[in-house]
């Protein structure tokens, strides 16, 4: 880990805070957007969602899990609160109007609480697995792992909170099936692109961080 100065610190947490705030009102909006790969059906969401766990990982490698756990405890009524506006303006792709915005829509409603309630458990998920394997001496194995055990409750809690009987026949329909392939390219994303990106962005943080005048602890990064 890193020691940081206060105005580092405050630095650092604030483009955390907004670059998930960023993915998920992304990733609430790409959820509602279904296609298929070779017959089966995903989400543009896939594609988006893993860089929660990306920026989440790297925050607890490079300042513990105190501050991913703050982290998470600014992001998740924010997210809340954008993503259901933004997914009544933008239903399903399409522009709704202002006027929406003076009707309850259930199906976004229950899309927005999902995603609230996977978000808390999918990262805190993520953090516990992430904070106990980030010591052993292979880098990877903690990203790795924590990816694995996050992304399988983010999406099953996701999916069964928003779709599950819900408005949307098809998607009530189609839930189950639908998250289990999203799973699979959410995992092969991060395994396959974002882990060696964790490993390039974390050399890259480290070296950025201590030219600010971070020190590093007596466990290193």
């Amino acid at each position: 880990m890193l020691a940081l100065t206060d105005t580092q610190y405050r630095r650092c947490l604030l483009v955390m805070v907004a670059l998930q705030l960023a993915v998920i009102t992304a990733s609430n909006y790409l959820v509602q957007l279904p296609f298929t790969i070779a017959g089966l059906y995903t989400t543009w969401g896939a594609f988006s969602f893993p860089f929660i766990f990306l920026a989440t990982d790297l925050t607890v490698r490079l300042f513990g899990k105190t501050p991913a756990r703050l982290i998470i405890a600014r992001v998740m009524f924010p997210a809340l609160i954008i993503s259901y506006l933004l997914s009544v303006l933008f239903e399903k792709g399409e522009f709704r109007s202002l006027a929406a915005l003076g009707e309850f829509n259930l199906f976004v409603a229950r899309i927005a609480l999902a995603s609230f309630m996977a978000y808390v458990i999918g990262q805190l998920l993520d953090i516990q697995v992430f904070d106990r394997l980030r010591r052993n001496a292979r880098w990877w194995v903690a990203p790795a792992l924590s990816t694995v055990v996050g992304n399988l409750a983010d999406t099953f809690v996701f999916f069964s909170v928003a779709f599950h009987n819900g408005p949307d026949a098809f998607m009530a329909g189609h839930w189950v099936g639908i998250a289990w392939v999203d799973y699979a390219v959410k995992l092969s994303i991060s395994l396959l692109l974002f882990l060696p990106m964790y490993g390039l962005l974390l050399g890259w943080l480290t070296r950025r961080l201590l030219s600010w005048g971070a020190q590093p602890t007596h466990e290193g990064v």
